[in-house]
């Protein structure tokens, strides 16, 4: 059985107004760039058609399958179970608005053709490259919530947050199911748990254009994901990161 090379995760959720566009771009891209790739859209439990429009545009186009979470679980819970039932050698997410092109995950993989496990994709190493900026006081709570993530947890990145991220199948597999937070603020904990395991992440920046239809709130989600911070530290301090685990066999691989 051959696999993908790739394999691109876009959590979603009552997203039926903006997945058929970007489902319609990320297959274009993979196509006129020739990337042996699947697309892995999680379903995070939504209320309106997301599912049936998934459905329905993957019927022309085979590169695209939908997982479908157990109800409304949360982005963390979503971008692992997609990576988890990812069959690429290369896997990434990418937010459903697409805020970072599609087509900049090819820096992504140059990133990690050049050695490194983890290729992440930052706003701030070059901003010149934000097409479309946030309003201010998103771009101040923001960088806030990314200087106090800095300083708490030890991550030496200009931007944790951004939702473009890339893994070697290996790396994946051993980060996400030592991921504990569901929610917004699993970010900087899939990063904690790459660096204490020894993995080599490259920061890369990006094109990137803010989406006004954003669903996360600063005040509300950046107090949680204050909270998620210090179970990070607690997760730590017990040796939840350390345990061994094994990764996932793909269908009709050979152990």
């Amino acid at each position: 059985m051959s696999f993908p090379k790739y394999s691109i995760v876009i959590p979603a959720y009552n997203e039926s107004a903006r997945i058929p566009g970007t489902l319609r771009s990320v297959v274009d891209c993979i196509r006129a760039s020739g990337w042996p790739a699947e697309i892995i859209v999680v379903d995070d439990g939504s209320k309106d058609a997301t599912a049936e429009v998934v459905r329905a545009i993957a019927a022309d186009a085979p590169e695209i399958r939908l997982v479908q979470n157990p109800g409304n679980r949360g982005k963390g819970y979503s971008v692992r179970n997609g990576l988890l039932q990812a069959l690429g050698e290369i896997v990434m997410f990418t937010d459903a608005d697409l805020s970072a092109p599609i087509e900049e995950a090819e820096r992504l993989f140059a990133a990690i053709a050049a050695g490194a496990d983890i290729a992440i994709g930052s706003r701030w190493l070059e901003r010149t490259r934000q097409t479309i900026r946030q309003p201010l006081y998103r771009q101040f709570f923001g960088r806030c919530f990314n200087g106090v993530t800095r300083a708490v947890m030890g991550l030496p990145f200009a931007d944790t947050q951004c939702g473009f991220k890339a893994f070697t199948r290996t790396a994946a597999q051993t980060v996400f199911q030592l991921q504990t937070i569901d929610r917004w603020g699993f970010d900087p904990e899939i990063l904690f748990i790459a660096l204490k395991r020894g993995y080599r992440i490259e920061e890369v920046p990006v094109s990137w254009a803010h989406d006004e239809r954003s669903r996360m709130s600063y005040l509300k989600d950046g107090l949680r994901m204050l909270e998620d911070i210090a179970i990070v530290r607690w997760n730590a301090l017990l040796g939840r990161y350390g345990r061994d685990v094994q990764p996932v066999r793909r269908p009709g691989s050979v152990k």
